[in-house]
């Protein structure tokens, strides 16, 4: 069974428990009387996720032992949700990971992959693009701008002030970064003259598109190539106490991805259901754009170059200060069994 909520860092712990008691969202198949329960907090509810919608949607994880409850934390609190003791696992990027576990003496650390590309996209206000895609057309068009960024320390803020300082912009004095907490808000907010520029992921970049906000991205992250945007992540202390059970959460996952991949019309249908509101076009849309930027992890393992890109972004912007280690951010010992 899972549950859906949507929380913020000061009301988490209240919230989190309310959820528990709430009426279920939706139901995996097969029996779960009895099952393990654990909780996993996501930051926002993306199509990006849609291996961990799969998971639960097709019964892998009852299949595994596992009854798994999906909360939405947003504003940060999915990494706190699990340095809390509210969440067992959370999805999210190695920077997110890196960023919780400072001054933490239980750390998370990422036991499977999911997302392996920078799922964020820049879009314009409809009508408007930069000249071409060369750095000099993008630091003119991007220069002066008002850009929906999102929450300031999340990846899409950081990949967007990434862009810009390597473009040799200020991020502080170059541009004016709105910040919402709320990813989903980018629509509205251009919308109703709230920003030039913002970024985001599917499904906000069709419902822009649907509603004559903006065109296609004319930017987007993913090309950067291999990078930890959205792993599943656990404490050390539950690697080491739960084995078995991070063991199939991961067994579960793989299975997920493996049907991402190989199985498309599974794929729509859980996609449909857990985006219910979408439209035939921006359902296919979205999976076309998914396939073709090879979004997901096909073995659910995280390689060094997808954390070095990832931490080398959130070093070079100043959020993180200090030195790192793959070995400490990532145990792969549960996706390589598989």
């Amino acid at each position: 069974m899972k549950k859906r909520i949507s929380l913020r860092v000061k009301t988490a712990c209240v919230i989190l428990a309310a959820a528990l008691a709430l009426p279920l969202a939706g139901c995996s198949k097969g029996k779960e009387a009895g099952n393990k329960k654990i909780v996993i907090a996501e930051p926002v509810h993306l199509i990006g996720y849609l291996p961990l919608y799969i998971a639960q949607r097709e019964g892998y994880f009852a299949d595994e032992g596992l009854d798994v409850n999906v909360i939405q934390a947003t504003g940060g609190a999915h990494i706190t949700a699990v340095v809390s003791g509210d969440a067992w696992g959370v999805i999210g990027g190695i920077d997110s990971i890196a960023l919780g576990n400072k001054n933490n003496s239980d750390p998370i650390v990422g036991v499977a992959n999911c997302v392996n590309r920078a799922n964020v996209y820049l879009v314009s206000k409809k009508g408007t693009s930069p000249k071409s895609s060369s750095d000099e057309d993008l630091k003119a068009f991007l220069k002066g701008k008002t850009i929906v960024a999102g929450r300031h320390g999340g990846s899409p803020n950081l990949l967007t002030r990434y862009l810009l300082i390597n473009l040799g912009l200020d991020p502080e004095k170059d541009v004016k970064l709105l910040e919402p907490g709320d990813a989903a808000t980018v629509v509205s907010m251009l919308q109703n003259g709230g920003g030039d520029i913002g970024n985001g992921a599917e499904p906000q970049i069709n419902e822009g598109i649907a509603k004559g906000v903006w065109d296609e991205p004319f930017y987007k992250f993913t090309d950067m190539g291999d990078f930890s945007y959205s792993v599943f992540g656990v404490k050390k202390s539950t690697v080491k106490n739960e084995p078995e059970t991070v063991q199939k959460f991961v067994n579960a996952i793989l299975k997920a991805l493996k049907t991402v991949q190989e199985d498309k019309s599974t794929a729509e249908k859980d996609l449909r259901l857990e985006f219910p509101t979408l439209g035939d076009a921006s359902v296919k849309a979205s999976l076309d754009r998914a396939y073709a930027d090879s979004l997901w992890s096909r073995d659910g393992y995280i390689s060094e170059k997808a954390v070095t890109n990832d931490m080398n972004m959130l070093i070079k912007t100043g959020i993180y200060n200090g030195s790192y280690s793959y070995k400490e951010l990532v145990d792969m010992r549960f996706a390589d069994k598989k």
